[in-house]
């Protein structure tokens, strides 16, 4: 497969979806350019970019529904330095020391359907960055159910309602009394990433902040 893709990147070269530079999916230059996201309402969320960034809202597109994976490994440099940033305050005034990193899951249809988890890829690729940033545990947070897209649902008490029950936790003594963070790609209202905590909270998480790439 790696030989495969090394003949394929040779006669298809990546080229940046904006400015067309051969060689990345899309360059930091390019990316330098999007707008930076204003805090969501819940101040736990901190989002990266604003979502109303044509770049941004194609990049996510991209991976989410057509598998463009490479796309990972830059936006989680852009995640991982936010992560950087916030935790320099969390480290000294809240003692968040040694996280657990937990992507938010897909249901397994949703999974099965896709192929992949892009927030648990954008894990990844933080931690390869950093691995005494923290440990990456997939299999802790479940979504249990299918539920309609967040997406096709605007008001947040519907979305609320939409996720509730969805989310369910294995093996709880792994996170008790631990910081987490949690990953996920977008954040709207905040309704996946509130449900999320709830219940990680609930069973017996200590704090939990989230990082998204756009809100």
């Amino acid at each position: 497969m790696g030989f495969l893709n090394t003949i394929l990147n040779i006669v298809f070269p990546d080229k940046c979806l904006v400015c067309g530079k051969t060689g990345v999916e899309l360059c930091k230059n390019c990316l330098s350019c999007c707008i930076s996201a204003e805090r969501p309402t819940l101040d736990w969320i901190y989002p990266v970019y604003d979502y109303r960034s044509p770049t941004i809202k194609k990049c996510i597109h991209l991976l989410k529904y057509r598998g463009k994976r490479r796309l990972v490994r830059i936006l989680s440099e852009s995640l991982y330095g936010k992560i950087m940033e916030e935790l320099s305050e969390l480290s000294i005034m809240e003692n968040f020391q040694k996280p657990i990193f937990i992507p938010i899951p897909l249901s397994s249809s949703r999974l099965r359907e896709r192929g992949f988890n892009q927030a648990e890829l954008l894990c990844r690729e933080i931690l390869n960055q950093n691995i005494n940033l923290g440990i990456l545990i997939k299999n802790v947070l479940i979504k249990n159910k299918d539920t309609l897209h967040q997406a096709k649902i605007r008001d947040r008490s519907k979305r609320l309602r939409n996720l509730t029950g969805s989310f369910a936790i294995k093996n709880p003594e792994i996170i008790k009394s631990r910081n987490i963070i949690l990953i996920d790609d977008v954040t709207t209202t905040g309704a996946t990433l509130s449900e999320a905590r709830k219940v990680l909270k609930k069973s017996g998480a200590k704090k939990v902040i989230a990082f998204t790439i756009a809100h």
